[in-house]
């Protein structure tokens, strides 16, 4: 710290005052992550929230995050040494490999999910059938890499911490419960096929309307609704100050350095001084019109659909900003993308509803305006998108439709249409679901090229019998295969489309946020225009530009990132070095407890 503090602004001689060690902008994963550190090593953290819940993005997440060689798989048996996720990264990244934050990030990941399962609330079940995306890359595996929070029962927690926690995302529950990939999710997918299924969706179901009744939200909180809810009790339990509806308005400096933030409360505004470290981690600016427009590609920065909350408009950019800090827009991609259907809702709020399960079922293909495929539709969310920008004609609309046929429509999810016996008549009245008896019919509905259609499934349909897919590769991975159906052969992602009537969605570019950051150096703190670290200020989450590149290895490379850099930048601002436990072959302990 500065021998001769620099003189209070007026802003913040007017304000009241807050002392503390270290200050977090935002809640999600990234700032939740960055408290609890701190706040573990025994500092006084200060944790302030723009928006009225706590949780951003990520309370709106599958909530899995991507940590290569932790513990949890390794006590399974599954042990990699650094240099095979790091080439999987250096192939994937290619020129945006930044080997100092990969080398920063592939080192801290294991020790930070050791220390979250060992020391707080934060257990981790295993994502160890979740495969790598580009599975054709050096280093790639078939899983292991991935961990996703324990469900936890929300009267485990406090009625207060209840109230500050944002809910389940409507548009991925069913009738607002939460569903966690894995086991549960495949028993409600085959809830009409099978006894088990149905046996298990009746007493989940039955279970979370008792909870409406009694607590008039579901309490049985499962992805990222469950990592959220266990990061707050754990920053809860160690005395971490939590403030909602308190943005932070501009940075309290002392010459170059950063010492705090005036923050702006229902009381008024207070200025928190810092002593150790500020941690921005607003969000990104999925919802800064004019940083979208300027920094996306065309067609997407309009009107773009995401499933970040609307608070997160750039502010802890711009707070850096405020300091010297810089954007890198330099990656492959401004934003994590993935396809999105807008649907109107029961409340008449339109939503936004992602696209991650339907595509890799057996039975459905993507296809833009000229009735052509243009993609493996069972590869990673980033990629549809990205083939789908690549592929649309300068001038045209960036969307493309996703069609099936009726027996595909009963069994399996088709966007926010369910499956038998939930009606489908909804979103045919809406307009969100078009039908047609004949696939010309349906081209006609939806202004595609009817007869290619038609060519286009008769094409599909002949290798899709056999299991193959000549044209995309579709089920040639892990990947695509784990997101198929299982009960299905030969091939479980391929399936012909042939009993009408048939329906299609229009699916548009949305992201789950962006991917476009403060530039920032391996133990996450901000860097000026010269690449030097700013004293006091740190990022991470959405606010530090991803250490992918602006690439979508795997999935779970936007939590696992934000969750480790949080760690990385707590730990730090905290003065700590020595990992919390580390065993003799330099890896974190596995004990598990809930």
């Amino acid at each position: 710290m500065g021998a001769n503090p620099s003189t209070p602004s007026a802003a913040e001689q007017a304000a009241k005052r807050i002392d503390c060690d270290v200050l977090v902008v935002g809640s999600g994963a990234g700032g939740l992550s960055a408290a609890v550190a701190a706040a573990h090593h025994g500092r006084k953290v200060v944790l302030v929230e723009k928006d009225e819940v706590c949780g951003g993005a990520t309370a709106w997440s599958g909530g899995w995050m991507w940590t290569p060689r932790h513990p949890l798989t390794r006590a399974e048996g599954f042990v990699e040494s650094i240099d095979q996720p790091r080439a999987y990264l250096k192939s994937v990244l290619g020129e945006n490999f930044d080997e100092d934050r990969v080398n920063a990030f592939l080192e801290a990941a294991p020790h930070m999910v050791g220390f979250f399962h060992e020391h707080t609330a934060l257990q981790f079940v295993n994502g160890g059938k979740i495969a790598d995306i580009q599975a054709h890359q050096p280093g790639a595996v078939s899983g292991g890499r991935q961990v996703g929070p324990k469900p936890i029962n929300g009267r485990r927690l406090s009625k207060s911490l209840r109230r500050k926690l944002r809910p389940q995302m409507y548009e991925t529950s069913f009738l607002g419960m939460g569903i966690m990939a894995g086991p549960d999710l495949q028993s409600f997918l085959h809830a009409n096929t099978t006894v088990k299924g149905f046996f298990h969706a009746a007493w989940r179901t039955a279970f979370h309307v008792l909870d409406l009744l009694t607590h008039q939200r579901g309490m049985q909180l499962v992805n990222g609704p469950a990592l959220i809810a266990r990061l707050a009790k754990s920053a809860e339990d160690l005395g971490v100050g939590m403030y909602v509806n308190s943005p932070a308005k501009h940075l309290i400096t002392d010459g170059d350095a950063v010492r705090g933030a005036v923050v702006s409360t229902p009381n008024g505004d207070v200025a928190v001084r810092a002593r150790h470290g500020t941690i921005l981690a607003a969000g990104g600016f999925p919802h800064d019109e004019q940083r979208r427009r300027t920094h996306f590609p065309r067609g997407t920065g309009e009107g773009h659909k995401t499933l970040a909350p609307s608070s997160t408009t750039g502010d802890g950019i711009s707070l850096a900003e405020q300091a010297g800090g810089q954007l890198d827009t330099s990656g492959a991609s401004p934003a994590a993308w993935c396809p999105v259907s807008p649907v109107r809702l029961p409340s008449g709020r339109v939503g936004t509803f992602p696209h991650i399960v339907d595509r890799g079922k057996p039975g459905l293909i993507g296809v833009l305006r000229d009735g052509r495929r243009f993609v493996n539709e069972a590869d990673g969310y980033y990629d549809y998108v990205t083939a789908m920008i690549d592929a649309t004609p300068e001038g045209d609309e960036v969307a493309s439709w996703l069609i099936c046929d009726h027996r595909f429509q009963r069994r399996y999810p088709f966007g926010m249409a369910k499956p038998f016996p939930i009606p489908q008549w909804p979103y045919l009245r809406s307009g969100y679901l078009k039908r047609g008896r004949t696939l010309e019919e349906l081209g006609r509905v939806c202004g595609i090229d009817g007869a290619r259609l038609r060519r286009t499934v008769e094409e599909f349909n002949r290798h899709a019998r056999r299991g193959e897919d000549p044209e995309f590769g579709r089920g040639s991975t892990p990947f695509n295969r784990g997101s198929g159906d299982h009960a299905h052969g030969p091939n479980p992602s391929l399936a012909p489309i042939e009993r009408g009537p048939f329906y299609a969605i229009k699916v548009f570019p949305g992201s789950f946020g962006t991917f476009a950051g403060l530039r920032t150096d391996g133990h996450a703190r901000v860097l000026n225009a010269d690449g030097e670290p700013i004293e006091g200020l740190y990022a991470s989450g959405t606010d530090q530009s991803n250490v992918m590149g602006g690439h979508y290895p795997s999935g779970g490379v936007n939590i696992g990132p934000a969750m480790t850099f949080g760690y990385v930048a707590g730990r730090h601002a905290a003065g700590v070095q020595e990992y919390e436990n580390t065993a003799r072959d330099n890896s974190p302990s596995t004990v598990e407890h809930d």
